[in-house]
C-alpha cells in the first residue's frame, strides 16, 4: 500500500437486516482523492449469498440505514444542501427516498418504534443566533460556566445540546408531522431506543447534580410526547450507555462501567453488560466480570435467552452470545479479527468483520461458521506475525511484527498506540501497510495500560505511565529485533496521542535506542493539558496521580535530553491534545537542534490520521516516509 492507495480502502457501516433476515443493507464508503472527501452510498445483499451486493441509493454520503420493523421502510442519513445529515425514508418496495427531517444542525441515531409509525432520533438544538444564519466571527461572546464546554471534532456544545425527538406519523402517505422534542435542558441526550411496547423512549444522559465534575451517565425513560417528565432508571454511580430493552418488556440491558466513589476513576475500567428492571426500582446488576470479564463495547442486541455483544480480547474484537443466566459466553466470531458491527433478525446474524486481509467485509454468522457476503478489498496486504515477549520480571507483552519481503536487514519503526486504554490488533492497518510497502519492518504491541487483557493489566500504569509503558515497549522491541531480518541499528519510534506522549518519553529516556522520532498529536505537558484539553478537567489525576508528580511524568520536562531528529505532527484544531502541546515541545527542541521539524495541519482535529481530509492523510503519509528515508 502506497500513500495514494488510501483511496482503495473501504469502510462498511453497521448493517441492518430486513425483518425476515433475508436481506442486509449497509453503507459503503471510500476516500475520494479527486473530490478530497469520503463518498459512498447504501448497498444491499441477500443473506443466503445467492447474489453479489448491489447499490441501493445514488447519494454520495448516505449512511446509518435502519429497517422499520414492518419491513416497509429504510430510514437513513443523507446530507442536505447545507451538509447537515437529515433523516430520509426509502420505500423498500421501490421509489425515491424522501426527506423526513429538517433540523438546522442535522440529525443522528434514528430508531423505529415497534409499530413502525414513529421515529426517535437525536438532533442538536442551537441557541438563538448561533450556528445558523450568523457568521461565526460575528456571534455574541460565549459565557462559559461549566468545565465540560467543548469537545474535539465538534467544538463548543453547551450552546447546542443534543436532544431526543420523535417524529410521527409516517403513514399512510409520504410526509411527516412536526417532530416533538422529548427532552430539554443543557445536557446531551444519546442512544434513543424504544421500549418493547412503544410506550417510552430510553436514552442516556448526565442530568444529575455534579455532572460537570464526574463521568457518570444514567439511563432514562420518557413518554414520547412534548412536556413529558423523564424518569431515571440507574442510580447515578456508573457510566451507563447503549440501552437495549429485553423482548419481554420487563428489563433494560446496557453497557456500563464503574468509575469509583467519586465517579471519576476511569483508567482501565472494563466496560461490562448490566441489567436493570424497566421500572428502575432496584440497583443495576453487572452480568460480566469486572477484573477479567470481556471488555464490552457499546453495541448490544437482546434476544429471548441471551445478549449479542462485541468484546475486546487481546487485540481482537469478537462477537459473543452471552447467556442471561450468567453461564459462559459463546464465541460466534473469534480468532484474529476485529468485528466492527452486527445485526440480528429472525434467527439470522450478520456482522462486519475486518482481518489481516481486509478493512471490513460483511459476513453471515451461523452454526456452520462465518460465510462471506461481500468481497470488497482492493489491496494485497503484507502479513503480520503474532509475538509475545517478556519483561525482565516475567510480564508478558503481546503484539505483532510486520516485515517487508527479502532477507534485510530492514530498518525498523516501533509504533505506539494511543489511549492508553486501547489495543493494536491483527487486522489490516493502513499505517502498517504503508510503512512495510516502503521497506520498513513495523513493531507494534499492547503494553500495560492497553485494553483487552484484564483490568489489572490496564491499570498497572497509574501514577508511573512513562516508566512502566517503556519497560514493556522495550522488551517487545528487543524480542522483535531477535529476528535477523530487522536492523537493530536503524530503529525509529512514532505514535499518536498517548502514543505521541510515549514517543517523546522514549526519545528522552531511551534515545540511544532510536535514530529518530515522530510524536503526533501528543500530550507533552500535563499541567497545561489540564487547562487546555477538552477532557483536561477529568483526565490527568486518575491516570498520572497527584499533581505533585505531573512534572516528573511530563515528557516536556525531559525534552532537553532528546538528542535525536524529531518530526512533530499536529493539527491546528486539535482540542483533545491542543496545539500548544506541540508548540512548546517544538520550541524546546528547535532552540537546541536544527534537525527538529513541525508539520502542522490546518482545519484538522485529533482524528486527522483516521478521518481527516484524504489529501491531508496522504500528505501525512508522504511526510512520514520522507522523514524515515532521511534518518533510517
Amino acid at each position: 500500500m502506497k500513500p495514494a492507495d488510501l483511496a482503495r480502502l473501504h469502510s462498511l457501516g453497521a448493517p441492518t437486516l430486513s425483518p425476515d433476515g433475508s436481506w442486509a443493507v449497509f453503507a459503503l464508503t471510500r476516500p475520494d482523492l479527486d473530490k478530497d472527501t469520503y463518498v459512498g452510498g447504501l448497498w444491499t445483499v441477500p443473506t443466503d449469498g445467492s447474489q453479489p451486493p448491489r447499490p441501493l441509493t445514488r447519494g454520495e454520503h448516505d449512511s446509518g440505514p435502519v429497517h422499520s420493523p414492518d419491513g416497509r421502510w429504510i430510514a437513513f442519513l443523507r446530507p442536505d444542501a447545507d451538509d447537515r445529515a437529515q433523516i430520509h425514508l426509502l420505500p423498500v418496495e421501490g421509489g425515491e427516498p424522501w426527506k423526513a427531517t429538517d433540523h438546522p444542525l442535522g440529525t443522528a441515531a434514528p430508531a423505529w418504534s415497534p409499530d413502525s409509525t414513529r421515529l426517535a432520533y437525536t438532533a442538536r438544538v442551537p441557541d438563538e443566533g448561533r450556528y445558523a444564519g450568523t457568521e461565526p466571527g460575528k456571534e455574541a461572546p460565549r459565557r462559559i460556566t461549566t468545565l465540560k464546554y467543548r469537545i474535539d471534532g465538534l467544538g463548543f456544545h453547551g450552546d447546542r445540546p443534543r436532544h431526543v425527538f420523535v417524529a410521527a406519523p409516517l403513514d399512510p402517505e409520504p410526509g411527516i408531522g412536526t417532530p416533538v422534542q422529548v427532552t430539554g435542558g443543557r445536557a446531551d441526550h444519546n442512544s434513543p431506543a424504544w421500549t418493547a411496547d412503544g410506550s417510552e423512549v430510553l436514552f442516556s444522559a448526565s442530568l444529575h447534580e455534579g455532572a460537570d465534575t464526574d463521568l457518570v451517565t444514567d439511563l432514562w425513560a420518557c413518554a414520547p410526547e412534548d412536556g413529558a417528565r423523564p424518569r431515571r432508571l440507574t442510580h447515578g454511580r456508573i457510566g451507563a450507555e447503549a440501552p437495549a430493552p429485553a423482548p419481554d418488556g420487563t428489563t433494560v440491558f446496557f453497557c456500563g462501567e464503574a468509575f469509583g466513589d467519586q465517579g471519576r476513576d476511569f483508567v482501565g475500567r472494563t466496560p461490562g453488560l448490566w441489567r436493570i428492571p424497566l421500572d428502575g426500582g432496584r440497583e443495576p446488576v453487572r452480568l460480566t466480570g469486572e477484573e477479567d470479564g470481556p471488555h464490552v463495547q457499546q453495541h448490544l442486541r437482546i434476544l429471548d435467552d441471551g445478549a449479542l455483544l462485541l468484546a475486546d480480547r487481546r487485540g481482537a474484537v469478537h462477537l459473543l452470545r452471552m447467556p442471561l443466566d450468567g453461564a459462559e459466553p459463546q464465541t460466534l466470531v473469534g480468532g484474529p479479527v476485529q468485528t466492527q458491527s452486527f445485526d440480528h433478525r429472525a434467527g439470522v446474524t450478520v456482522a462486519v468483520v475486518a482481518d489481516g486481509r481486509s478493512s471490513g467485509e460483511l459476513v453471515r454468522v451461523g452454526p456452520e461458521g462465518v460465510s462471506p457476503l461481500t468481497s470488497l478489498s482492493e489491496l494485497d496486504p503484507h502479513p503480520v506475525a503474532e509475538l509475545t515477549a517478556y519483561t525482565p520480571d516475567g510480564h508478558p507483552v503481546h503484539g505483532w511484527v510486520a516485515v517487508p519481503e527479502g532477507q534485510g536487514p530492514h530498518p525498523v519503526v516501533l509504533m505506539i498506540h494511543g489511549g492508553p486504554f486501547a489495543p493494536y490488533g491483527p487486522q489490516l492497518f493502513d499505517e502498517t501497510q504503508v510503512l512495510v510497502e516502503a521497506g520498513y519492518a513495523v513493531v507494534l504491541c499492547n503494553p500495560r495500560g492497553s485494553s483487552g487483557y484484564g483490568q489489572a493489566h490496564a491499570r498497572a500504569i497509574i501514577g508511573d505511565v512513562g516508566r512502566v509503558s517503556a519497560t514493556d515497549l522495550l522488551a517487545f522491541l528487543d524480542a522483535a529485533l531477535a529476528d535477523g531480518r530487522l536492523d537493530a541499528g536503524r530503529v525509529g519510534v512514532m505514535g499518536g496521542s498517548h502514543g505521541g506522549y510515549m514517543t517523546t518519553w522514549m526519545a528522552a529516556h531511551h534515545g540511544e535506542r532510536f535514530r529518530a522520532a515522530i510524536p503526533e498529536r501528543a500530550l507533552t505537558s500535563i499541567d497545561s493539558f489540564e487547562g487546555s484539553s477538552d477532557i483536561g478537567s477529568l483526565f490527568p489525576g486518575p491516570l498520572y496521580g497527584p499533581e505533585e508528580g505531573w512534572a516528573r511524568q511530563s515528557p516536556l520536562a525531559h525534552a532537553d535530553r532528546i538528542d535525536i531528529p524529531t518530526l512533530i505532527i499536529h493539527s491546528e484544531q486539535d482540542w483533545r491534545c491542543p496545539v500548544e502541546q506541540a508548540q512548546r515541545l517544538y520550541l524546546r527542541l528547535r532552540r537546541r537542534r536544527e534537525d527538529t521539524e513541525f508539520l502542522l495541519f490546518p482545519g484538522e482535529g485529533h482524528e486527522l490520521s483516521r478521518s481527516g481530509l484524504p489529501s491531508h492523510r496522504v500528505a501525512r503519509f508522504e511526510a512520514v516516509l520522507d522523514w524515515w528515508s532521511r534518518h533510517l
